[in-house]
């Protein structure tokens, strides 16, 4: 069972690092799952995310959730994989929607990580045996080119250049609306939600990390658009958050819009459609796109998008 928690710092706690208070507070857990947890945003301060070296002052509240621990190695499964390209350092797949790229609490199999295993058999060993050879994510509603490490070196090039923004990453949203202009950039920061932890929202600077999203509408379709963004920053939700502070959800983007006041879509609209980065190996740039989904259909322009 999942573990909720309110705790308040006492008067002879105040100047406590974050992390110690935590492990003095809740002995049955390991300081380096307490400290994942805080990096994960599971355990936040007066409603706010906040580092593990944060000194608390006496009041303040600690509220969180900690999910119980799942098997620590992913298993190989048999399982439907569309490969855009492989050789023995990287695979680029095209993720369909719907599919969870990693184990995780409420998804333990079924996910990209188990078809990897199953396809490729050892991964890169750097994110750890539940997220073999993952270098970046995608909602699990969400479409599109995935690139994943089959090595370590591999893995250490691909986190530097997503790190160093070095990689170009193009996607398609259809929204609800028609943004305006038609063609801007978005930049701020994003966080934790402090009103909903299951959501990202944009924030003020000392509660989130900057994002960057330049957004461009290409198609017009009654009531909603079909538009591109070009993320300059990988934050969780970037492009569902910003599209939503311009005023415009995703189409079918349960967490972020009333669904049933939209245009009927059947997912949630959202693909990563160009994916490009330097091989590991070669130095070469390479740059893949992932076919638009069948649901995107009606949102796309006479002769579709170049």
């Amino acid at each position: 069972m999942e573990h909720d928690f309110l705790l308040t710092v006492e008067a002879g706690e105040a100047g406590q690092r974050l992390d110690k208070f935590l492990v003095a507070r809740l002995p049955a857990f390991s300081r380096a799952r307490l400290q994942a947890l805080l990096k994960e945003g599971a355990i936040l301060v007066n409603g706010r995310e906040a580092k593990a070296s944060r000194e608390l002052s006496a009041g303040e509240v600690i509220a969180g959730t900690i999910p119980p621990d799942r098997p620590s190695e992913a298993q190989a499964q048999d399982l439907p994989l569309d490969v855009l390209y492989e050789d023995d350092h990287v695979a680029v797949l095209n993720k369909a929607s719907g599919m969870v790229v990693h184990p995780a609490h409420g998804n333990e199999d079924g996910t990209v990580v188990n078809a990897l295993l199953h396809r490729f058999g050892a991964m890169s060993s750097i994110g750890g045996v539940a997220r073999p050879g993952i270098v970046h994510r995608l909602d699990k509603e969400t479409s599109g080119c995935l690139v994943v490490a089959r090595n370590d070196a591999a893995h250490h090039s691909l986190t530097e250049q997503f790190a160093g923004r070095t990689t170009g990453k193009t996607y398609l949203a259809v929204v609800q609306g028609v943004p305006s202009p038609r063609e801007g950039t978005v930049q701020n920061h994003i966080g934790r939600d402090p009103n909903n932890r299951l959501r990202m929202a944009v924030v003020p600077e000392n509660a989130g990390k900057v994002a960057v999203t330049d957004y461009r509408v290409e198609h017009v379709s009654g009531a909603d658009a079909l538009v591109r963004c070009t993320l300059h920053t990988g934050r969780t939700h970037q492009i569902r958050v910003h599209m939503r502070h311009l005023g415009h959800q995703l189409l079918g983007d349960a967490t972020y819009a009333k669904v049933s006041r939209q245009t009927p879509s059947g997912r949630m609209m959202l693909h990563a459609w160009r994916l490009a980065f330097d091989h590991p190996v070669t130095g070469k740039r390479m740059e893949f796109t992932a076919p638009i989904p069948p649901e995107f259909r009606p949102w796309l322009p006479e002769g579709g998008v170049k």
